[in-house]
């Protein structure tokens, strides 16, 4: 979307107006903390001009070989082992 909304030689704001949507939402969508509704979708696509489908094909970036397309595409890191507590026993004097 926003290679599409740079093309097209828009601001966040000037396309918040255009679609009704806030900047904050564009923003957020931009840099995939958001999923638009497929309703959103089609608005934000009338919005820029665009048939709904340019906004979900991927981008050449997206296409590089071996590139996480979503963060959670991504391998996850390799967890720290846990550190053990260790447990005594509770030693009363009878």
């Amino acid at each position: 979307m926003k290679r599409i909304r740079l093309e097209k030689g828009l601001t966040q704001e000037a396309f918040a107006e255009r679609s009704g949507f806030t900047q904050q939402y564009l923003s957020d969508l931009e840099r995939g903390r958001r999923n638009p509704t497929v309703v959103s979708l089609f608005e934000l696509a009338q919005a820029l001009g665009v048939d709904h489908v340019a906004l979900v094909t991927p981008d050449e970036e997206a296409m590089v070989e071996g590139a996480p397309r979503r963060k959670s595409d991504a391998k996850p890191l390799p967890r720290k082992p846990e550190k053990r507590k260790s447990v005594r026993a509770d030693r009363r004097k009878g």
